[in-house]
């Protein structure tokens, strides 16, 4: 019953969600050549590429986060097993991009089908996937019941589910329960998300397993970022804001102008979470007064800046490698949420976020009990946080190097999801 409503409603509600997706889809970057494969329109060159991919294991991502994971997971299971074969499906331009750029032997790339029953079974049709593993907190009911009805194996790895979440599975739960139990395995991060995600389905399979992101490494054959080119060639201190959301680029860049008269040395990169927002930070930037560029425009005959503006995907390690200090975002400026911490961690960089991060509580929780960051209560300590680590650069570096060694106690959890998924 549950899925003949949905397939009922789906198209309806699907409508007014096409405005939206077209929107996305001119402003955001990304592969864009074949978003067609999103309502399962395959050219006859895709249809015989991807019949070599028939019966391969199908790894289902969503945007840049997920799919980073999931080349990860792949890297690390085709090195466990080299004889298995990956397709790996994104929703977002951006996550197919970086998924085509850093694609693994042995696998291919397209774009998951929207969950309308029948491109879902076209898609399903054409790979015949000996498995569908789906990262995170992805549910679409179509592509999870034609899974289970096709290969009779469905996995969650790396599942999580926030308070937010929680709350929403809770209050659907009669909807939400039959989907979950569409999984063989759920695979969770913590103790607290196999509470939750039992509280909804309490027949489902699930077993905690970790969080993939803390098996994260700096990555090989890094691509070089050369933030000279916009910041002269004098030894500078880089202040890193990333994956920030609307209100915090004021914050920081407020907070940033006071900091340059005591340390004249600080540049600032600002890494918006998404880019089609640099238009509307840039014109913040000029409202302040600030000297910047554009990292896809360049300095466009300007002479060197204060402010560099990264509105490009796929870099953030690159210019993590280069930071001094880094703010995570998606923690200030009203925000709660937050984001990966364990990607400065890596680096052994100064991390500097918000007090409560609901989505990534966990991690929060492991850096602070190895005083391996440092929070801030109120927007009104950040001015004085970030000057306590300018300040002694040398306990700023120390701090960096407990992060690091906090996130390698807390690896294994790819081996042990590959291991349940062979099983």
């Amino acid at each position: 019953m549950v899925y003949l409503v949905y397939n009922l409603l789906f198209p309806i509600v699907f409508l007014f969600f096409i405005p939206g997706m077209v929107v996305k889809l001119i402003k955001r970057s990304g592969w864009k050549k074949t978003f067609m494969e999103r309502f399962a329109f395959f050219s006859a060159e895709r249809r015989r590429e991807l019949q070599s991919y028939r019966g391969a294991v199908w790894i289902h991502s969503v945007s840049v986060g997920e799919t980073q994971i999931a080349l990860d997971l792949i890297r690390g299971w085709g090195k466990m097993h080299p004889e298995r074969k990956f397709v790996i499906s994104t929703t977002t331009t951006t996550g197919q991009q970086l998924a085509r750029d850093r694609v693994p032997p042995n696998t291919t790339v397209i774009f998951c089908p929207v969950d309308f029953i029948l491109w879902v079974r076209k898609v399903f049709k054409m790979l015949e996937p000996c498995m569908l593993v789906v990262l995170e907190t992805e549910l679409w009911p179509n592509m999870l019941n034609e899974a289970r009805k096709r290969c009779g194996k469905v996995f969650l790895v790396n599942g999580r589910m926030s308070d937010k979440s929680s709350r929403g599975y809770a209050r659907f739960r009669l909807f939400f329960c039959p989907v979950l139990s569409c999984f063989s395995t759920i695979m969770v991060q913590s103790e607290n998300d196999c509470r939750r995600f039992l509280a909804v389905a309490p027949d489902a399979n699930v077993v905690v397993t970790g969080n993939l992101k803390f098996d994260r490494a700096v990555p090989e054959n890094l691509p070089p970022v050369n933030l000279n080119e916009y910041f002269g060639d004098d030894r500078h201190r880089i202040l890193l804001a990333s994956c920030t959301h609307p209100g915090e680029e004021l914050l920081i860049t407020g907070t940033y102008q006071r900091l340059r008269s005591d340390f004249p040395d600080l540049r600032l990169v600002l890494v918006p979470r998404h880019a089609e927002r640099a238009p509307d930070i840039v014109g913040q930037l000029k409202d302040c007064g600030i000297t910047f560029c554009r990292r896809t425009k360049g300095l466009e005959g300007q002479s060197m800046v204060d402010c560099l503006l990264a509105d490009t995907t796929g870099e953030m390690f690159s210019f993590i490698s280069k930071a001094d200090i880094v703010i995570m975002g998606k923690s200030l400026a009203g925000h709660n949420e937050g984001h990966n911490l364990i990607e400065p961690a890596i680096f052994a960089k100064p991390i500097v976020t918000g007090h409560e991060l609901t989505n990534f509580r966990f991690v929060l929780n492991v850096l602070r009990e190895a005083d391996g960051l440092l929070t801030v209560q109120n927007d009104d300590e950040l001015e004085d946080v970030l000057r306590r680590l300018l300040d002694d650069p040398q306990s700023a570096g120390e701090m960096g190097c407990r992060a690091e060694k906090a996130i390698s106690k807390n690896r294994g959890a790819t081996e042990k999801t590959i291991n349940i998924l062979e099983a």
